[in-house]
């Protein structure tokens, strides 16, 4: 089996599969299985494969083919121009999650304290910090598993950040921050299984599951957060793309202004932010 045949046999199989991008897939777990890049690709292209590479190769590609998420396979995705580890423990970082890191590089200021709740793989945390000086990061999560990621994330991109596992503010650190981040889950239950197959298969339900109408962690959160967030402080969450009225309505009750929300580049709305006027959140 040369180089050439097994990358066409490969696309072949991930094309028969349904998988979107056959040929980008096929190729980078070739070059995960060979250890190889393009140039060495195309000197040696119709040289014979060894076969314990060839043997390897075929059965990234048959998990491929069974959908296993291809980041999930290579142990890795590319996020606001960083680096991240993944495995089954955590979400596949998005694209449009960066909106979410975006705006609140608009607000960080050095000295700042932030809390990202939900924080998965700590991409949205990392990589907040990665681009700003003198902030103190807290990432917490559910998942103890989760939080071996993110540690192991921090490491990677030299960033100091406290990870550690809390339901919601159970066990976070009493005292207040200048900005909560957050991207729950907010998937609707009965849609979950409607998801493609590389999501409601593999990724974790826990990190997807928002219950019935998907806003329940929107609700326990801003019902909770006045004792961890400063007066003049901001929260930002992540959202679904018919959800921005819902969470602005409930931020607006909860005594938040400058309430608003922000669309990613697909025009889907995906951020909604407030700041905190009030000493007292009501009940939402």
């Amino acid at each position: 089996m040369t180089y050439r045949e097994a990358m066409v046999l490969g696309e072949n199989k991930l094309n028969n599969a349904g998988i979107t991008d056959a040929k980008n897939d096929a190729w980078l777990l070739l070059a995960m299985a060979c250890k190889i890049d393009h140039t060495y690709y195309y000197m040696h292209i119709d040289e014979e494969m060894q076969s314990e590479v060839w043997h390897e190769f075929d059965v990234l590609i048959k998990k491929r083919a069974e959908r296993v998420p291809l980041q999930y396979i290579t142990g890795e995705q590319e996020f606001m121009g960083l680096t991240f580890h993944v495995n089954s423990s955590v979400l596949i970082p998005r694209q449009d999650t960066e909106t979410l890191v975006e705006e609140a590089l608009k607000l960080v200021q050095p000295g700042m304290k932030i809390l990202d709740m939900c924080t998965g793989s700590g991409c949205v945390l990392i990589s907040i910090l990665k681009n700003s000086h003198g902030v103190e990061g807290y990432g917490y999560d559910i998942s103890k598993q989760a939080i071996i990621v993110a540690k192991e994330n921090a490491k990677r991109n030299e960033v100091s950040a406290v990870f550690e596992r809390s339901d919601l503010f159970e066990d976070v650190i009493e005292e207040p921050f200048d900005i909560i981040v957050s991207n729950p889950p907010y998937i609707r239950s009965e849609e979950i299984a409607t998801l493609m197959p590389e999501v409601a298969d593999f990724e974790p339900h826990e990190a997807l599951d928002g219950k019935d109408d998907g806003l329940y962690f929107y609700r326990k959160m801003i019902a909770e957060c006045r004792d961890y967030l400063k007066p003049q402080g901001y929260i930002l969450f992540e959202i679904g793309y018919d959800q921005g009225e819902d969470v602005s309505a409930m931020l607006r009750t909860a005594g938040f202004a400058e309430v608003r929300v922000v669309k990613d580049l697909a025009h889907n709305d995906r951020v909604v932010m407030g700041k905190l006027e009030e000493e007292r959140i009501n009940d939402v």
